[in-house]
């Protein structure tokens, strides 16, 4: 449902003035798109080490309030207060042989349906519809919302919530504007598309975006390492550009540890920026050729008819799923009176595949063989989008 120009250009606005108005951000030009950063910051895997801190010990930014820590197992972030993070990396790789990558920026990543270009705007409010109870006497299987907190007034069914597995968002103006900041609700809604096409989840939130969708690389980095060892899909609707298409290092490192070894996997939304040749991250480690690829599955958008004009896609892209006009859970506000919404973007067609790869978990089946299950029955449906099989 396409919003009104005026009210669109409202929404936009408010999206950049937030980004910009953020003191340590950085971004640079991706084609029509942007890629942010965090200003001062490396992220280095352990072989770099030596090499970054040999540069920052000579580097004249250096200070005594620079430092590092470790952030996972084989991944440090480091600080050095006024480092030139473009130049520092140039003359870091210049030193290693082409291609080895020990150190990148800590870059931002956003949700998709906000600060990606909201195809309509905010969400509107809407009908209520009925979400059946949990399956009786099977097995539920554990799905992992990596994402905005929960709010606690919701109409997503709580018979779906893990006890003690949800992760809470309490705030809903955080900038005292008097307007709802840009993704409170994210997760319930991303919940509640879950919940509405399978009976089989339940659900754990772990809350790594703030309420208008922005998170550190290094913060996403630490959330999967926090992921409860039953987990088996991942969601992800969040991501971003990297300055030269190349593979965010720190997400890169990190679902390494979280898929390899573990019968699991990440569905991740594919982004909102209408950009057809540019690598969107984490969605596009499907394509990768990592050894885990094949446990990630990239999710871009259509709208019943064709691939969404405001849908990224590219080669990575595993399968197309419904992302305009989605109708899902909410949160319970004097906006919102009947707690549901209708929201558009590839943040709400991840998790309709979330949901119908845990539908198929279960019975000798299970995470890694259910995604192929169902990219093979999508296939054989012949149903296509922009050049990728679709799922109705």
């Amino acid at each position: 449902m396409a919003t009104s120009p005026e009210r669109l250009s409202r929404y936009t606005a408010r999206r950049q003035t937030r980004l910009e108005g953020l003191r340590q951000l950085r971004h640079t030009a991706v084609g029509t798109s942007r890629a942010w950063y965090v200003a001062d910051e490396l992220l280095v895997v352990d072989d770099g080490r030596r090499d970054v801190e040999r540069y920052l010990g000579r580097a004249a930014a250096a200070r005594a309030d620079s430092g590092d820590e470790e952030l996972l197992p084989g991944l440090r972030r480091y600080r050095a207060p006024g480092l030139d993070v473009p130049g520092a990396l140039r003359t870091l790789r210049a030193a290693r042989p082409s291609g080895t990558r020990l150190a990148s920026p800590n870059h931002i990543f956003l949700s998709s349906p906000f600060n990606h270009g909201g195809p309509f705007g905010p969400p509107v409010p809407t009908a209520a519809m009925t979400i059946k109870s949990p399956a009786d006497g099977v097995d539920p299987v554990p799905v992992t919302i990596v994402d905005t907190g929960l709010w606690r007034d919701t109409r997503l069914p709580t018979d779906y919530l893990v006890p003690g597995g949800v992760e809470l968002e309490t705030e809903t103006d955080v900038d005292n504007d008097g307007l709802l900041d840009g993704d409170v609700g994210h997760a319930n809604f991303i919940g509640g598309v879950i919940t509405t096409h399978t009976d089989r989840a339940a659900l754990r939130v772990i809350r790594v975006l703030d309420t208008f969708g922005v998170c550190t690389e290094a913060d996403l980095a630490i959330a999967l390492g926090r992921l409860h060892p039953d987990t088996k899909v991942i969601n992800l609707s969040l991501g971003g550009f990297t300055a030269d298409g190349t593979a965010p290092l720190g997400i890169r490192t990190a679902l390494s540890r979280a898929l390899s070894g573990h019968d699991r996997v990440v569905v991740a939304a594919a982004g909102n920026d209408g950009n057809r040749t540019d690598p969107f991250w984490p969605a596009a480690f499907a394509g990768a050729g990592e050894s885990w690829s094949g446990q990630v599955v990239a999710v871009a958008a259509h709208d019943g008819t064709r691939l969404c004009s405001w849908s990224n896609t590219g080669s990575w892209v595993s399968l197309v799923a419904p992302g305009q006009d989605v109708r899902s859970t909410f949160i319970d506000h004097t906006f919102f009176p009947d707690g549901w919404a209708l929201w558009s973007g590839t943040s709400f067609a991840a998790p309709r595949v979330a949901a119908e790869v845990a539908a198929r978990i279960g019975a000798g089946v299970g995470a890694v063989a259910a995604v192929e299950r169902l990219l093979a029955e999508v296939a054989s449906a012949g149903q296509r989008f922009g050049g990728h099989v679709g799922l109705i």
